[in-house]
């Protein structure tokens, strides 16, 4: 449920600014029942990686760019449907020990769904991704919840692995 709520408070709070204060952006309004905001971000990211440097982990520092987008729909029945999805483009690091050149990948998506009760179904796939083999991070999880219009859980799912390859 938390990440719920802090997706609808990013989509509430760029939702409410005028297309004039999102810097780099596109807002575009397809039909009364639906908006979209499509960012690019700039990335600043400190990270640590324990199976870099041999095992012994050490900080990456991370920049470039990140992909943001929000979409927001509500169908002629009600049903309310808001999405958003992340992707690091061209995000590079280097390793604070060994100059290691890393690349962050992966996609973030989360979708919400309220009608009579609430549903939600996040997946993250992120990689950071070193020069060579066992100093690779990939982390994965996915978080599902369904609430029915009674207020009961109905559906609990919440999977996370970290991992070095």
């Amino acid at each position: 449920m938390k990440k719920f709520f802090v997706s609808y408070l990013v989509l509430l709070f760029l939702f409410s600014c005028t297309k004039e204060s999102i810097n780099e952006s596109s807002l575009e309004s397809r039909a009364s029942d639906q908006s979209s905001i499509n960012l690019i971000l700039p990335l600043d990211l400190l990270a640590n990686i324990p199976c870099a440097n041999g095992g012994a982990g050490e900080d990456v520092q991370f920049s470039g760019s990140l992909h943001a987008l929000f979409h927001v729909s509500v169908s002629a029945s009600g049903v309310v449907n808001l999405y958003s999805h992340f992707q690091p483009m061209g995000a590079k690091g280097i390793g604070q020990t060994t100059g290691d050149v890393y690349n962050a990948t992966g996609i973030t998506q989360d979708h919400v769904t309220l009608k009579k009760g609430i549903g939600e179904t996040f997946i993250n796939n992120f990689r950071l991704i070193g020069p060579g083999p066992g100093n690779n991070l990939v982390i994965h999880e996915t978080f599902k919840v369904n609430v029915n219009a009674n207020g009961e859980l109905v559906v609990l799912l919440d999977h996370t692995s970290v991992d070095c390859k």
